[in-house]
């Protein structure tokens, strides 16, 4: 913005010198018209002043281009100072515009640092958080094989028991088949004693009646005799 300002000061400078430059080149166009107006009867006599005034016009203009010249030089060094000035605080604002840019990769390196971080930290919770559920589960995973262990054992402690029932209920069953038996031995021998008793009883008659026989044999015989010893 400040070269730029300078520039167009500059350019209104030389536009008013060379505006003042034809004005004055007017002015003096002017007078020599004037004077050779008047003095047309003494050119000759002029004519040397002439000369002098054109040679010191011509001086005036080689000075005024010297001057300009000059002023073309000093406008250059303005604007090479400008440029150079522009071209330090396009460079200051580079400069400027990379630090800030620095500071804000800084701050956002910084930023992405702490979310890392915090992307760490959740992950480390949730890696707890699922050992904590893994060791819940092992645990329940522990109390259910223990509780499936206690049901196995009262099973096999209701099977033993069953077992032990039955094993009762063999031995009573023998035993009821023992008595049975016994019975039936008991039975048999009764049978055994009662057909003896009646063997025994059927002997007994036997004997009486051969005993009775023997009586009336004898008693016959007796008869016999008597009747023998009548005669």
């Amino acid at each position: 913005m400040d070269g730029g300002h300078q520039q167009q000061q500059q350019q209104q400078q030389q536009q008013q010198q060379q505006q003042h430059c034809q004005e004055q080149q007017q002015y003096h166009h002017q007078q020599q018209q004037q004077q050779q107006q008047h003095q047309h009867q003494h050119q000759h006599q002029h004519q040397q002043q002439q000369q002098q005034q054109q040679q010191q016009k011509q001086q005036q203009q080689q000075q005024q281009q010297q001057h300009q010249q000059q002023q073309h030089q000093h406008q250059q060094q303005q604007q090479k100072q400008a440029a150079a000035t522009a071209a330090a605080a396009a460079a200051a604002a580079a400069a400027a515009a990379a630090a800030a840019a620095a500071r804000q990769q800084q701050q956002q390196q910084q930023q992405q640092h702490q979310q890392q971080q915090q992307q760490q930290q959740q992950q480390q919770q949730q890696q707890q958080q699922q050992q904590q559920q893994q060791q819940q589960q092992q645990q329940q995973q522990q109390q259910q094989q223990q509780q499936q262990q206690q049901q196995q054992q009262q099973q096999q402690h209701q099977q033993q028991q069953q077992q032990q029932q039955q094993q009762q209920q063999q031995q009573q069953q023998q035993q009821q088949q023992q008595q049975q038996q016994q019975q039936q031995q008991q039975q048999q021998q009764q049978q055994q004693q009662q057909h003896q008793q009646q063997q025994q009883h059927q002997q007994q008659q036997q004997q009486q009646q051969q005993q009775q026989q023997q009586q009336q044999q004898q008693q016959h015989q007796q008869q016999q005799q008597q009747q023998l010893t009548v005669r």
